[in-house]
């Protein structure tokens, strides 16, 4: 026998009530909500178009062409009998283009892509920027970077507009020497 006592009426009666309150408050919301959309109601504003001087512009490296270096670069590195990661990122320092090379190692699409991203973000081959961490060890702890050679710039009237990131050869003056083939690429 089960020693469970039925709810007495005053309780049945307070649940109940507070149950239609809370649908009724629902009910009467959803229609008020509606009735203020269509009695006039203040339209949603109405996007802010900025001024011409409060806007820049920048240029970024097409689809097409980020492919066109990943693939000299990969190519480049095949030739001399490498395996290797091969990226390429835009301006912002999001990923194009990214191939993994036959037999490329699994540590080298990561690095590969840090490599392009450390590359456009300052403006300089890799190598060049490892040679920085004596003065400012620091570097390192950038998230998404990685200070080895391997990666290299892609400029556009001195401005840049994209990396170029190849990993996975025995040294990082042969991917670097691959990430520049990529870019030099763009220049034919």
């Amino acid at each position: 026998m089960s020693s469970r006592r039925k709810p007495s009426r005053r309780t049945r009666v307070l649940v109940g009530g507070a149950a239609l309150a809370v649908v009724g408050a629902g009910v009467v919301g959803t229609v008020a909500a509606n009735a203020a959309d269509t009695n006039g109601a203040a339209p949603a504003a109405a996007p802010v178009a900025a001024r011409a001087g409060d806007l820049t512009q920048s240029t970024h490296l097409t689809l097409k062409a980020a492919e066109k270096a990943a693939r000299a670069a990969l190519e480049a590195a095949v030739e001399d009998g490498r395996q290797v990661s091969v990226a390429v990122v835009d301006r912002d320092g999001n990923t194009l283009v990214t191939l993994r090379g036959d037999g490329a190692g699994p540590q080298s699409y990561e690095s590969a892509e840090r490599k392009a991203f450390t590359a456009v973000s300052w403006n300089a081959p890799t190598s060049e920027l490892a040679g920085r961490l004596a003065q400012a060890p620091g570097l390192k702890d950038i998230p998404g970077t990685l200070f080895l050679a391997g990666g290299a710039p892609v400029t556009a009237k001195g401005a840049p507009v994209a990396g170029i990131g190849v990993a996975g050869a025995p040294s990082g003056d042969l991917d670097e020497r691959y990430a520049r083939a990529g870019a030099a690429a763009l220049g034919r």
